[in-house]
């Protein structure tokens, strides 16, 4: 019998395609924000401040605050799919949500990093959030 795909047969690949999504994000963020502090003559003494970085246009900033944005709620991501993954719930309903996830955290990037619009960014937050409250109920139901 063949073995399933990694790409569709482990729930860990979701959450390395998050992981490299945010390292994605990292690059964009450097390649936007050192050019601009080289403009704008920032020091790297008084960048230990994150204020003196308001200087910088908010096209830039804007990366900068999403790459925050994708070191915290996506860490509860990381922490159910390893959970699913050794609780053996790696089932095609639970790798959909963690594909959804993922997807859903690329379009909010990309929202949040170039068009900023906040009620479409936050529409799609509040979708990822209920995935991963779907994905956590299901591991919980798992338990009952």
């Amino acid at each position: 019998m063949d073995q399933p795909s990694p790409l569709t047969g482990s729930m860990l690949t979701p959450m390395l395609a998050l992981i490299v999504w945010t390292l994605v994000m990292t690059v964009w963020m450097f390649a936007l924000r050192i050019p601009a502090i080289q403009k704008a003559k920032i020091s790297p003494t008084d960048a230990r401040e994150p204020t003196s970085l308001n200087a910088l246009p908010l096209k830039v900033r804007q990366v900068g605050y999403n790459l925050d944005n994708l070191m915290q709620q996506p860490t509860v991501f990381y922490a159910l799919v390893a959970y699913s993954y050794l609780a053996g719930q790696q089932n095609a309903v639970n790798m959909a949500l963690a594909w959804a996830y993922v997807a859903l955290r690329v379009v909010h990037s990309l929202i949040h990093a170039t068009v900023n619009l906040v009620l479409v960014r936050f529409g799609v937050f509040a979708l990822g959030t209920l995935v991963l409250a779907l994905l956590a109920g299901r591991d919980v139901w798992a338990l009952l």
